[in-house]
Order: structure tokens, then sequence, then C-alpha cells
């Protein structure tokens, strides 16, 4: 049903192969635009776009400890570490 295709990455103007198993896996997920960057591109952007997030200073509800999180804390709301989080996620 699939095939491999080469498309050209818009930042680097490097060949990719998007696979007939990355096309299906695109597919499952309702995706209908294909990638417009090679993985490397893709994963240099990603890695760039976590360093620039704002981390805020904040007290697990938990465990007390001194942790960071992505969004500003708000007065009365739980805050977890990420080890608090990871055991509540798990516990689910």
């Amino acid at each position: 049903m699939y095939q491999d295709e080469k498309l050209v990455c818009e930042d680097c103007g490097a060949e990719f192969i998007f696979t007939a198993g990355e096309q299906e896996f695109y597919a499952e997920k309702g995706l209908v635009n294909k990638p417009k960057r090679c993985p490397a591109c893709r994963k240099n952007r990603r890695n760039n776009n976590r360093k620039h997030r704002k981390m805020y200073e904040a007290v697990c509800s938990k465990c007390g400890a001194q942790t960071q999180v992505p969004f500003k804390p708000v007065p009365g709301r739980e805050v977890l570490c990420k080890e608090c989080f990871t055991k509540e996620q798990s516990a689910e």
C-alpha cells in the first residue's frame, strides 16, 4: 500500500526517505501532511525548542522538594517534582 518516497528537507535541502513504515504511522495518527524536515533537522528543532523553555521554581506538594516546572505555579494548585509525577502516573 505505502511505498518509500524521496523528499527534500526545507531547512537543509538534503534528500531523505519517507519510508512506508513512517507513512503508515502518520496515517494511524491521522497526520495528513508529509514531513518537511529530515530526521536530523526535526531532532535539532525539537532540542532547540526545549532549550528556550522558561522554567519556574516550585516546591513539590507531595515530598516538599525544590523543583523546576515549565509552567507558572498557581497558588492552591498541586505541583509535583519529576519523581512524584512519575510515581503518580505509574499508579494510574
